[in-house]
């Protein structure tokens, strides 16, 4: 493959635009704008910022995309008639590269019932569209709306006619996701073949999710012709949704052998922290088994893929997640994994297990994934510490009162037993949890620094068990886990601080040093 014989295929970014139109998903014009910029790092070559027309906030949102975002052409969106485009042309002035985007409904259906008129009616508005945008800027995209249940030989006319008004672009909507990737393939081809002016224009896809093809029919758009694809980050758009733009750029990038010299120009290091911005501005949560960019794209559980992506990644994944700008791969612990991932696992964490302890921990192990989803460190530091190598409880939390509240100062009282002996103490603290931790080392007299300190639920609920899970280090450095549980989170907090300290008391002892690393 030289330089010379790879094409490029232009990915149009609508997320501002189409992507906006998901019920519920309206942006500030700060929003629209931080998205812009960020879609500007991830390289795509157009951006379309928005509809001027339709409201103030959709006008200013697209003159500041085009006054500040620099890189891609900044495009706007305009129905075929003059104060649509002169708005979308007044918006995209101080644009260095500037784009407007025009259309009609070309479908029977559409021309009939939506616009009440005529197919020589439409023809003459799209051309006086082209021909008005053009006062603007030389760069014109024209989408024939509803184009996939238009007549082909309707559009044949319209697209040749609106080339020969200065078009460059020709977009192709499959506006209600209808049509299959056979078919839609075979409208770009047909398209290539019988559209007059055709190598002077540009083909584009636009498709829409509604049978879920969309990123099926653009790829098929893509191989038979056309080279820009209009797409949104994280597939967002009306009713199902856009084609993914993520899909469509890892579909290419990784299958060479089928897009043969075709690339974009997209940083694909840039689509997970783009993906995570659009959902967190939009308030949309990705789906965890979403393509690409979803939580388990790139995790594995299944003890026979486990093994697999153990002894070589490839065996089980087309791409790395170093690609779209993740750190590595997820190796997920429940009941589906083998022995071979839960001993990696272990050792990841710091454990040099004997192959009878090996036997003890995987099988407890097994039973404590029957009951839970998900094994995260915390569970197996506990099964290990619990199971396998329990220490001696020096001491135990025999009673705990804590008092806080709005204008009072929390405070905390302990009894801890210490084999035969009673160890009391009260103490103050910024909160009822600082309170009880000050009060347990003034009681045992041990000090270590809480290196980190988390709660999760372990039932539902509203008598839902929480587990708290705290990390301490000593004054040499070296770090304890400890677990509580309780329906109450402070007593929970308590328990797995005392728990800390016996894991350290017992290490003191016996000199080992056998420990997790860090792993929370």
């Amino acid at each position: 493959m030289t330089k010379d014989s790879i094409e490029k295929v232009l990915i149009f970014d609508t997320t501002l635009r189409d992507g906006e139109q998901s019920p519920g998903a309206a942006l500030s014009i700060s929003e629209k704008l931080e998205i812009a910029h960020q879609l500007a790092k991830l390289g795509v070559d157009i951006i379309e910022a928005g509809f001027p027309i339709s409201s103030p906030a959709q006008f200013e949102a697209t003159r500041l995309c085009a006054e500040q975002v620099q890189g891609p052409v900044i495009c706007a969106l305009a129905r075929a008639n003059e104060k649509d485009i002169s708005a979308a042309g007044k918006a995209l002035q101080a644009a260095s590269r500037r784009r407007i985007h025009t259309f009609i409904a070309t479908s029977p259906i559409h021309m009939e019932y939506k616009l009440r008129k005529k197919p020589d009616q439409v023809l003459k508005m799209a051309v006086e569209a082209v021909k008005m945008a053009r006062q603007f800027t030389d760069d014109v995209e024209f989408s024939p709306e509803d184009a996939c249940r238009s007549e082909l030989e309707f559009l044949y006319e319209i697209l040749s006619a609106v080339i020969e008004a200065g078009a460059t672009t020709l977009n192709i909507p499959d506006t209600v996701g209808y049509v299959l990737p056979y078919e839609y393939g075979q409208i770009i081809a047909k398209l290539k073949q019988n559209v007059k002016g055709i190598e002077r224009a540009v083909i584009s896809t636009h498709c829409h999710n509604d049978l879920g093809m969309a990123t099926a029919n653009s790829l098929a758009g893509v191989r038979n012709g056309a080279r820009q694809v209009e797409c949104t980050i994280n597939g967002i758009g009306e009713r199902a949704g856009n084609a993914a733009m993520e899909e469509i750029v890892m579909a290419i990038h990784t299958r060479q052998d089928f897009f043969a010299n075709l690339t974009t120009g997209i940083d694909t290091r840039q689509i997970y922290r783009t993906s995570q911005l659009v959902s967190q501005l939009t308030g949309f949560v990705i789906q965890p088994n979403k393509a690409i960019v979803g939580k388990n794209a790139f995790a594995h559980e299944s003890g026979i893929h486990v093994d697999g992506i153990l002894k070589k990644r490839e065996t089980y994944e087309i791409m790395t997640p170093q690609m779209i700008g993740l750190e590595g791969s997820r190796v997920v612990l429940g009941r589906h994994s083998g022995r071979h991932a839960f001993v990696d696992r272990c050792r990841q964490l710091g454990y040099n297990l004997s192959e009878n302890e090996v036997e003890i921990a995987y099988q407890k192990f097994l039973e404590l994934a029957d009951r839970k989803k998900e094994i995260f460190d915390e569970d197996i530091a506990a099964i290990i510490s619990d199971e396998v190598r329990a220490v001696e409880q020096t001491y135990q939390l025999e009673y705990l009162l804590v008092a806080c509240g709005t204008g009072t100062i929390p405070t905390a009282s302990v009894r801890i037993r210490a084999g035969q002996e009673t160890l009391q103490a009260a103490a103050c603290g910024d909160g009822p949890v600082d309170a009880a931790y000050e009060a347990i080392r003034q009681a045992t007299g041990k000090a270590p620094k809480l290196d980190s300190y988390s709660i999760r639920a372990v039932t539902e609920g509203k008598d839902a068990l929480g587990e708290t899970t705290v990390r301490i280090q000593n004054e040499n450095g070296r770090r304890f886990i400890g677990r509580g549980v309780s329906t109450d989170i402070i007593e929970a907090s308590a328990k797995a601080y005392v728990d800390a300290i016996n894991r350290m008391v017992a290490a003191e002892h016996n000199g080992s040093t056998d420990q997790p690393k860090a792993v929370l």
